[in-house]
């Protein structure tokens, strides 16, 4: 059967949370809510209150972890003062997940480049995810959502750099690309794998820039219009149809977004992560 995911054009707090309804998935446990808390001077980051109505519904805990390059997430003391500043940590409960170590290394039995996964410590107090995306280009992968998510964004900043590496931390900047992008499958699946089927995506088309929000000031502006909100409860199918409504989409800066996807490759990311059986590229559009 192909996988289900819903779409509105209503880019409301509370059609994320009306959208994370139609999943009917109850997320059991102690949640854990991730999101992308912005880098220093990104202006595209999608703020903490635009997630309050679903954050609130079901109840979790925000989690982040912190970076492996420089800028003002890349050590906890910093991180925590940018969560403070950017709203998080005075709106929500948050936890950085490898505030402190060691890691917790998921095994990837079946990964196509990488075999473990290091990933914050902190993951292990929790019993199921709700991974908040805001899709957008990305400097590396060609695009941000579910998969990058699950990949870099549960990764501590030593797994950050394992799997840019493709193994090898010290080889951050010098890889192949391919290679790196099978490497953020391979993590992806370790936590998709380690939530089971406790897990459900929500991916926002808003402020499609060609830059990650881990880009700081100098991240471009948008260069397309809004499109809508996503959810399902596959990552890839998620992800798969927000590249599909880019290309499907009239407007013509959308030209700008398929050439940074295009010229890394972007799609690859998919290909392997459904070879890796964490979901399917063939899905089913619903309008909400």
């Amino acid at each position: 059967m192909k996988s289900v995911v819903y779409f509105c054009k209503d880019l409301r707090p509370e059609s994320v949370l009306n959208l994370y309804k139609q999943l009917g998935k109850e997320l059991t446990g102690r949640v854990a809510i991730k999101v992308h808390s912005g880098e220093e001077g990104n202006p595209n980051f999608l703020r903490p209150e635009f997630w309050k109505p679903v954050v609130d519904f079901v109840g979790g805990t925000i989690v982040e972890c912190n970076t492996a390059y420089e800028g003002a997430r890349n050590t906890t003391d910093r991180h925590k003062r940018l969560l403070k500043k950017h709203g998080w940590s005075d709106m929500y409960p948050v936890d950085l997940l490898d505030a402190q170590g060691p890691d917790l290394v998921l095994p990837i039995p079946d990964g196509q480049v990488i075999k473990q996964n290091f990933v914050g410590k902190d993951l292990e107090h929790y019993d199921s995810a709700l991974v908040l995306s805001h899709f957008k280009g990305h400097p590396m992968g060609g695009f941000g959502g579910a998969l990058k998510q699950l990949s870099i964004g549960f990764a501590s900043s030593y797994g950050k750099a394992y799997i840019h590496g493709v193994g090898n931390p010290d080889n951050f900047w010098d890889r192949d690309q391919d290679q790196f992008l099978a490497s953020m499958a391979d993590a992806a699946s370790a936590v998709a794998q380690y939530f089971g089927g406790n897990a459900a995506y929500i991916n926002v088309m808003k402020n499609l820039s060609v830059d990650c929000d881990c880009c700081g000031a100098t991240a471009k502006l948008p260069c397309m219009g809004d499109v809508g909100i996503l959810a399902s409860l596959d990552p890839v199918a998620i992800d798969q149809a927000c590249v599909d409504l880019v290309y499907a989409s009239n407007d013509p800066g959308k030209a700008d977004l398929i050439a940074r996807m295009e010229s890394r490759h972007g799609v690859y990311i998919l290909e392997v992560a459904e070879k890796l059986g964490i979901g399917s590229r063939d899905y089913e559009l619903v309008g909400v």
